[in-house]
């Protein structure tokens, strides 16, 4: 039996002063279509996760933020069908810019609280738990 490969993805929880945090809806077309998640995206080769997330941040939502803003917070480990997801969190709360969707995705700003029963990955549900008790 193979082993399927390790997949790297960097995520944000971005936290607004009202203690929201922004979640984007997967585009049409895309794997996992529909379902919320925590922005960010996957490693390039030689990217630190800050370094790729800071990059993903700027592209899918249109903002700037510092390493010195990106405060390790938790990590997804999750077996997929045909990969292996390891996903660091990190809190945010330090960016420039207003958050627009740059990708056809949608977007929305949500307490913790009120994300239960949203659909969303499966590696993503343990962090909405873990940010829910945090926030």
């Amino acid at each position: 039996m193979g082993q399927n490969p390790v997949v790297l993805v960097a995520a944000a929880a971005l936290v607004d002063g009202d203690g929201r945090v922004l979640l984007t809806r997967r585009p049409p077309g895309k794997p996992m279509a529909g379902l919320w998640e925590f922005p960010g995206g996957k490693l390039d080769a030689g990217e630190t996760p800050e370094a790729a997330l800071i990059r993903e941040l700027r592209e899918e939502i249109g903002i700037d933020t510092e390493r010195s803003c990106l405060a390790p917070f938790a990590f997804a480990s999750h077996a997929y069908d045909t990969f292996h997801l390891l996903m660091p969190l990190f809190v945010c709360r330090v960016w420039r810019g207003i958050a627009t969707p740059r990708e056809g995705q949608e977007a929305c700003w949500l307490a913790p609280v009120k994300m239960a029963g949203l659909a969303m990955p499966p590696a993503d549900l343990p962090l909405v738990a873990m940010l829910r008790d945090f926030l």
